[in-house]
């Protein structure tokens, strides 16, 4: 919602750096220079946010300074953090100078009113460089979320502009520490300055790798917690294009949230995750002086994403058995009676084109040929009509309110595709190529030529987008919306 009168702004005050219940005293400088606990001011409770480009030096960046985009001063990942039933409001104003660099805030994975869901045009106004937009709601559920913009978003994200939100309340029997831990990788040449985000052939594939791996802006940044302690570890793959296979080595883990939603503990052997996904993992760290490892193994190579070093508190002698987290009231889909829809997501004539000229030509820039991003991929043979949102074209689907309904969403491509629906969680059900254990999510990594079927309810109100989360994809077609009302 756009505000366009003239707004007092200041910025929020640091209280903390990951929010552990552990004070990470004896932790290398590295671990918080990108993230903080910011607070609301004192007197309005109200959050601000400056979107603006500064002159950054992350970890990762090998002594570098790039100019990425971020919503405060001083830090470049900010992490919100309130308690369940906690009521929300922020300001947030436009600083960026380039000309028609609109802004629109999206609370990924938040069932909040329509209005407040942050998409340009669909939702609400973008707002300009200039100007001040505020949102305001109570977020439903407990869990782990994040924010971003919803314009121009393969940058946005490339700049570095996003952030966490933890919504506490869930845990039955609290855990000793509390990590938050966003992953997103850098596109850097060799001299560590920003690579283009994006190619017409990665666009047309399965999207821009970064060169450079890192966890809140640090290459494999070693965590002390201590020995024998259950630690809280909320993994989020905020990455424009990157899939993961996350597995924890040196240590007992269970996987206690998916998106947010508690779940009954699965053991952590692999947990395979596209952008925009998010884990909740209770791992029983080793005993003191010795190290746990993150990895990924999604790679030909398994890649350690970061370290966990015990140090010589030790907390608990119990065996490991991971308690289940609060379970939010979501209605449950009536499978039943649920009214089936096909989604399919394919790739254009001109998008399979276009990957096939990549691969023939090299790595293009997007616009060189005089061609629209927007034809690259379709969900029901139907594109995003625009890049910036302001033509939405019909609904992919009308739904009705309060109406059960199972999706079967079909992969016609060979590339992988995170399905993400705004305002909404599904049931993820059955698979053509795979068990998994159920779960609720609001994201769900659908496998090349994949069957997969998630259950519903139309429970909210409103124009909500529904899309592929590697952004080079959402912004060359494969986005729409379904409608309920």
């Amino acid at each position: 919602m756009i505000n366009r009168r003239a707004m007092l702004f200041s910025t929020a005050a640091l209280v903390g750096a990951t929010g552990t219940r552990w004070a990470l005293a004896n932790a290398p400088p590295s671990f918080d220079a990108a993230t903080a606990v910011i607070a609301p001011d004192a007197s309005s409770g109200q959050y601000t946010f400056e979107i603006a480009e500064r002159m950054t030096s992350l970890p990762c960046f090998g002594g570098q300074s790039l100019p990425l985009w971020t919503f405060a001063p001083g830090q470049a990942f900010p992490i919100v953090r309130l308690k369940h039933g906690q009521p929300f409001k922020a300001a947030v104003r436009n600083a960026l100078t380039r000309p028609g660099e609109d802004v629109t805030i999206h609370w990924h994975g938040l069932r909040i009113p329509n209005r407040e869901d942050g998409v340009p045009y669909l939702t609400q106004a973008p707002i300009k460089p200039g100007e001040v937009g505020a949102y305001s709601f109570t977020p439903p559920e407990t869990g782990t979320f994040f924010f971003h913009t919803h314009c121009n978003s393969v940058e946005h994200f490339g700049r570095g502009l996003f952030g966490a939100m933890i919504v506490e309340g869930d845990e039955t029997e609290p855990s000793d520490t509390d990590l938050v831990l966003m992953m997103k990788d850098w596109r850097l040449d060799p001299n560590n300055q920003f690579l283009s985000f994006t190619s017409l052939e990665a666009a047309a594939k399965a999207g821009s790798y970064g060169t450079v791996r890192a966890i809140n802006g640090v290459t494999k940044p070693v965590y002390q917690v201590p020995g024998s302690a259950n630690v809280r570890v909320r993994f989020l793959n905020v990455d424009p294009s990157r899939i993961s296979e996350i597995g924890i080595e040196g240590a007992d883990a269970a996987i206690i949230a998916v998106d947010g939603n508690g779940c009954d503990p699965i053991p952590l052997g692999t947990w395979r995750m596209g952008p925009a996904s998010r884990i909740d993992i209770l791992m029983r760290s080793p005993k003191s002086g010795s190290t746990a490892r993150l990895m990924d193994y999604f790679s030909p190579e398994p890649i350690v994403l970061a370290e966990f070093t015990s140090n010589e508190t030790s907390m608990r002698e119990d065996a490991f058995t991971p308690a289940p987290l609060m379970r939010m009231p979501y209605k449950i889909a009536d499978r039943s009676n649920a009214e089936r829809i096909p989604f399919a997501f394919s790739s254009t004539a001109t998008g399979q084109a276009m990957a096939d000229l990549g691969a023939l030509m090299g790595n293009i820039p997007i616009g060189k040929l005089c061609l629209s991003k927007k034809s690259l991929w379709a969900i029901n043979k139907q594109s995003w009509a625009s890049t910036d949102h302001s033509d939405s074209g019909p609904a992919l689907a009308a739904l009705q309110l309060g109406k059960s309904y199972i999706f079967e969403l079909h992969n016609q491509t060979p590339h992988s595709h995170p399905i993400h629906i705004h305002g909404h969680t599904f049931e993820v059900m059955g698979s053509s190529l795979r068990t998994a254990p159920p779960h609720r999510a609001d994201t769900v990594l659908l496998r090349p030529k994949e069957r997969l079927e998630v259950a519903i309810v139309a429970d909210n109100p409103g124009n909500w987008m529904f899309h592929c989360h590697i952004l080079e994809h959402q912004e060359s077609g494969m986005m729409g919306y379904v409608s309920v009302s």
